[in-house]
């Protein structure tokens, strides 16, 4: 089984106070070596090489952490703990040091062509805010944890993508019109690529702050058909809207000059009015009025 590794904290010492004791030894044993030498004493000599390499032995467990930065130690393979405190430390010589950043960072992903719920081959890309939460996982339970971020939001919007629609269709019913597509609810496309990326790249230690589609368009090949497609959708839903208000208006009219006893019309010259306002408010182009300068009957 795959063990699961567990980040914990460890307090770390001040780098200053040692690195005035070191600074020290370095001075003592630099002076017993010359001593040493001067009155050719092989204790002296020896007892001042001795300070000398632990001063710079000491000296190797020196390190600085800025601001969203940790530091990863580990001793003879065994991890002891990660140290987030910025500033000058000094720890254990012998202990192996790795540092990882803790800020966010981008992931801009290169545009993936795939084929969403109903198959139309579309071009998608996202940009993915994340940032390390767990070193120990980062570094332990997998390879390279950019490289994994990068491949597991790859896969994550290619699942995504096939899970919805690009866009509503004039076909659809009310209930597949209320359904979630890529183009027309981003907000929650976004928040469900957020939760896929997140169930993907927690167990490395990954926190994903944000993930946005910055790229949704259908792929070169059908395009133009679905251009065309679309623009016959808008000009239906223009007609359908045209033709409604046309009805309206005229049933407005015919009921207003009945009321008001303006004119008399009887069926045949009803339907005629009918017909005569329709392409009057439904055509494209302006109307050439026929002024009738004979009697109605």
């Amino acid at each position: 089984m795959r063990h699961i590794t567990k980040e914990k904290l460890i307090q770390v010492q001040s780098g200053w106070p040692m690195l005035a004791l070191n600074l020290t030894l370095l001075a003592v044993g630099m002076g017993l070596t010359g001593a040493g030498a001067n009155q050719h004493s092989d204790v002296l000599f020896v007892l001042g090489l001795a300070l000398l390499t632990a001063g710079c032995f000491t000296l190797t467990g020196h390190f600085t952490l800025q601001p969203n930065q940790a530091a990863v130690l580990v001793l003879f393979g065994d991890y002891r703990g990660t140290a987030r405190q910025s500033g000058f430390h000094w720890t254990n010589p012998f202990y192996a040091t790795q540092k990882v950043s803790l800020r966010s960072r981008n992931f801009h992903g290169e545009k993936l062509k795939v084929n969403d719920l109903r198959g139309n081959p579309v071009e998608i890309s996202a940009v993915v805010v994340w940032r390390v939460s767990d070193t120990a996982k980062a570094l332990f339970d997998v390879e390279n944890y950019v490289h994994f971020v990068q491949v597991q939001s790859e896969s994550a919007l290619r699942q995504l993508a096939s899970r919805f629609a690009y866009d509503h269709s004039m076909d659809d019913d009310a209930d597949a019109a209320a359904e979630i597509t890529l183009r027309s609810e981003a907000g929650e496309v976004a928040a469900a690529l957020r939760l896929e990326l997140q169930s993907r790249l927690g167990h490395a230690g990954v926190e994903v702050e944000e993930a946005l589609l910055n790229h949704l368009a259908y792929a070169p090949e059908i395009a133009g058909a679905m251009l065309r497609r679309q623009q016959a959708e808008a000009i239906i839903a223009a007609r359908r809207k045209i033709v409604h208000g046309a009805v309206s208006m005229v049933d407005m009219a015919i009921t207003g000059l009945s009321e008001n006893g303006v004119v008399e019309l009887d069926e045949e010259r009803k339907a005629a009015m009918v017909s005569n306002l329709l392409v009057v408010l439904c055509g494209e182009t302006e109307a050439s009025p026929v002024i009738n300068t004979g009697a109605l009957s």
